[in-house]
């Protein structure tokens, strides 16, 4: 376990700022939500803004709000798990984890390289996958010396982006001239596109709410802030997914033209070369946002399981002067620099797989812990009782079955593999852990 001098060491975040980091971890802004246009519709991309929190983020985030007030320690979600039912699934829990923030830190790495090309157009080939290592570099600095620092570029970053999406919504409700519901679906296209690459592209757009308690400790009263922080983040992510997706689709009726990137060409017409340039510099900042702040929170994985035992003990030494578990922060981002060369696509249809089995054990974990510690002080509660528990269970369930049964052909072929290499690497661990301990012996 870490020493008492590496807590004393841990410069914590007040509530401002780290409301700015979950918002920048779960959202960061609209971009990334346009293939839900075309694949989807511009009628069901709305409802799914609508209808999706209710049975994902809404409930995951009861929980969190519930476990962090009652066991607020670093690494959250992972060691609610295995107080629940045991270390081997608290080990899956904290591996699927870290091995899905590999997918995601490195598809924002690649998605803010894909918006600087938009003005460097030399950006290409070994010179994109250069850049993307670059940006995972300074990012790595930036976490290396701690959450007050993430908080505080979190902060700034989230409020640029905010104004810039604010103003495309004021500008593009004056232009209103399409119904932003019809189509409901596109015509003639596979079901599967329709709902499967809609519904996991929208389960990625409002995951990771429960992430954050990853880095409890290094939150000043988390018992209080996290709830008031989920209670400003949820609404406030939904209306930044809903609301310019409809007033931009309301002011040009393209939905056809919709794919990844669009909000700077929506902007761009809506309100002309300046409001352009601002909503394209903001899709970069947001997922240099997004990447920051995945960072953050994903690091504290490796360095949780380790004080645990379950990986070397390096990844949970801290830096002297920070208290951050900088080995675990820096080996993590060599992984994302290696992994920027692939396509976002490849990277996010796999990703929820890994996504929906740590959702999936974090939700059982509060029922688990109101059966086996129900003495067990819960400063906040999920409401409405059993039916409350048997909500935020059920429904995170329900759409995990229903978004990887209809995934496209290839998360289905290679979206297990990383979810049942979890199982190997645990008794490949154990065993090594064994050997060790009796070599010492």
């Amino acid at each position: 376990m870490k020493s008492d001098g590496a807590r004393a060491a841990v410069r914590k975040a007040s509530l401002l700022p780290f409301v700015f980091v979950m918002y920048a971890y779960a959202t960061g802004g609209p971009f990334g939500l346009e293939d839900m246009v075309t694949t989807s519709g511009p009628g069901l991309t709305l409802l799914y803004h609508l209808i999706i929190p209710f049975f994902w983020c809404i409930p995951v985030s009861l929980v969190a709000a519930e476990l962090t007030t009652a066991i607020p320690v670093e690494g959250g979600f992972y060691r609610w798990v295995r107080a629940g039912f045991g270390d081997f699934w608290g080990f899956l829990a904290g591996w699927w984890n870290w091995s899905a923030s590999f997918l995601l830190a490195a598809a924002y790495a690649v998605l803010a390289t894909d918006y600087l090309s938009f003005y460097f157009p030399a950006i290409v080939g070994w010179k994109h996958h250069l850049v993307s290592v670059l940006i995972v570099a300074a990012i790595a600095w930036i976490n290396v010396r701690g959450i007050r620092t993430v908080g505080a570029v979190s902060t700034v970053m989230s409020i640029f982006v905010l104004l810039v999406v604010a103003a495309l919504c004021v500008v593009a409700a004056a232009k209103w001239q399409h119904n932003p519901f019809t189509p409901l679906v596109p015509p003639h296209v596979p079901p599967f596109q329709v709902f499967g690459a809609g519904l996991a592209l929208g389960l990625w757009l409002y995951s990771g709410y429960e992430q954050v308690s990853s880095v409890a400790e290094e939150v000043e009263n988390p018992r209080r802030n996290y709830p008031i922080a989920l209670a400003i983040v949820v609404p406030l992510s939904m209306a930044t997914y809903f609301l310019p997706t409809m007033f931009s689709l309301a002011a040009l009726g393209d939905w056809q033209k919709w794919h990844t990137g669009y909000f700077s060409g929506a902007a761009l017409l809506i309100g002309g070369r300046w409001l352009g340039f601002a909503m394209t510099l903001a899709a970069l900042i947001t997922n240099l946002s997004l990447l920051n702040a995945t960072v953050l929170t994903s690091t504290r994985m490796p360095s949780t399981m380790a004080e645990d035992g379950y990986l070397p003990e390096a990844f949970s030494a801290r830096h002297p002067s920070y208290g951050t578990p900088w080995i675990a922060i820096i080996v993590s981002s060599m992984i994302y620099a290696l992994l920027a060369q692939k396509t976002m696509v490849q990277l996010l249809t796999i990703y929820v797989w890994l996504r929906a089995g740590v959702t999936i054990l974090t939700v059982l974990a509060a029922w688990r812990l109101r059966k086996t510690q129900p003495e067990m002080k819960r400063p906040f509660r999920i409401p409405w009782g059993r039916a409350g528990l048997l909500y935020v269970i059920v429904a995170p369930l329900v759409m995990s079955m229903v978004a990887l049964i209809g995934s496209d052909p290839f998360a289905r072929k290679w979206g297990p593999v990383p979810v049942l290499l979890g199982p190997v690497m645990y008794f490949v661990l154990r065993a090594m852990r064994k050997e060790n301990a009796s070599e010492e012996t």
